[in-house]
């Protein structure tokens, strides 16, 4: 989205070039629009996204006080120098809009959108008290594919090892790790994912969230 919004900047500012009817030096309106840009903002998380909101104008100030001594240049270039700072805004129109349509591309609520490809994805125990398995992987793609996600009982979870009890004697929620899998292209997302002893319990941690699916069929090999 970032991309489209500089060909719209590139395009309005091609239109505002065109009616100037004296041409200022190109290079000279990149220049004014791009410290134009500089702004007073603050930071807001919208979605889950941070998103930057202008306030106050710093760049056009700064070209305002050296063009003062310059009123024909001032007006020449004083458009592109409020269109640098207006370009703030285009850029967050299009992350907002980048918000819904990344939600539809890319599902939090679906495990495929942080296993995509699993086609060189293993199992390794991080538990002392397991053993190694193997992955399914003739039937791994069709197994994560038929799900539900249910609530994270952290607390739960975390009550539920018998305290004072030899860390090889504890009973681990999720001894396994699943490395080598590949997110949906484009996605950018990074997560760690972690397994059930069964196999059939994916808790997906990511650098925003967590999230908790049950699979019908066990990832591990001989697992169902």
């Amino acid at each position: 989205m970032t991309i489209i919004a500089w060909c719209v900047i590139a395009f309005i500012a091609y239109r505002l070039y065109n009616r100037q009817s004296d041409k200022p030096e190109i290079w000279k309106v990149l220049v004014v629009m791009l410290v134009g840009l500089f702004s007073f903002s603050f930071n807001t998380e919208i979605s889950g996204t941070v998103m930057k909101i202008s306030i106050l104008p710093l760049g056009v100030w700064v070209l305002y006080a050296y063009f003062r001594k310059k009123n024909d240049e001032w007006q020449t270039y004083r458009t592109f120098a409020w269109f640098g700072f207006a370009a703030n805004f285009i850029f967050l129109i299009f992350s907002l809009l980048a918000v819904p349509i990344f939600q539809v591309m890319y599902p939090g609520n679906e495990p495929s959108t942080y296993l995509s490809n699993i086609d060189d994805a293993s199992i390794i125990p991080i538990h002392p008290g397991v053993k190694h398995q193997e992955m399914d992987k003739e039937n791994s793609l069709a197994t994560i594919l038929d799900f539900s996600e249910e609530t994270i009982h952290s607390t739960d979870w975390y009550y539920g090892a018998n305290v004072g009890v030899a860390p090889t004697k504890i009973p681990e929620k999720f001894p396994y790790q699943l490395i080598g899998a590949i997110p949906k292209w484009g996605s950018g997302l990074t997560s760690v994912v972690y397994i059930e002893e069964d196999g059939k319990g994916l808790l997906i941690s990511t650098p925003k969230e967590q999230r908790y699916f049950r699979l019908k069929d066990s990832l591990i090999e001989g697992g169902n």
